[in-house]
């Protein structure tokens, strides 16, 4: 039942990131490793992973930049308010509302993410963001670091969060065209370029 499998999808990636939430406390790169080995196998065998039947039987292992700890950065939280932002998607009109902008130093540089809140059943914390690398190195349409309804939560605290660019993932649009997803809005495009995460992937 396809509603199941989606439910232990979402599962497994909570758990995931449990599992990484646990381990960067000692050791952030060998938090990476672990994230990586799961993800893929998640990709790999999941019936609800983002790739399709051809994909996962060719796919090796998803690519990442090298672990570089310069990624990972502390970042302050400042409440902050705007107009909602709307997304057609097949489930319906997914909103977007910003709640906070996130103040860190990234490659000798101030730089500033606006974090939005989805609105939906629960919610959720979302932070999409794009760098220099886009289109290129890594996915056009940028890459996330949360998306909390879907379980992907790095630690999030009232005040400061941590901000793991080695951590930082493509939407599932990225791998198949079936996908419809939230893209990184212009004020959330980084003025750096961000070697670390997930690259583009490669479509055969």
């Amino acid at each position: 039942m396809p509603q199941l499998q989606l439910v232990d999808w979402r599962r497994e990636v909570q758990e995931l990131y449990a599992d990484v939430r646990r381990r960067a406390q000692d050791d952030p790169r060998e938090a990476w490793l672990a994230f990586r080995i799961r993800r893929d196998a998640l990709f790999r065998t999941h019936p609800q992973s983002p790739l399709d039947a051809q994909q996962r039987a060719q796919i090796t292992g998803l690519p990442y930049f090298r672990y570089d700890a310069a990624y990972r950065v502390m970042g302050t939280l400042q409440s902050t308010s705007g107009p909602d932002r709307s997304v057609a998607l097949p489930e319906g009109v997914l909103t977007m509302s910003p709640i906070a902008e996130v103040t860190f130093a990234l490659a000798g540089q101030r730089c500033t993410l606006t974090m939005f809140w989805l609105a939906g059943y629960g919610g959720g914390l979302f932070l999409p963001f794009g760098d220099l690398t886009n289109g290129h190195e890594t996915y056009g349409g940028g890459r996330y670091l949360y998306d909390t309804i879907k379980g992907a939560d790095l630690g999030a605290q009232e005040m400061s969060v941590p901000l793991d660019f080695n951590f930082a993932y493509n939407p599932s649009c990225a791998y198949n065209d079936r996908w419809i997803c939230p893209l990184t809005p212009p004020e959330n495009r980084l003025p750096v370029a961000v070697h670390a995460g997930e690259k583009a992937f490669q479509h055969e």
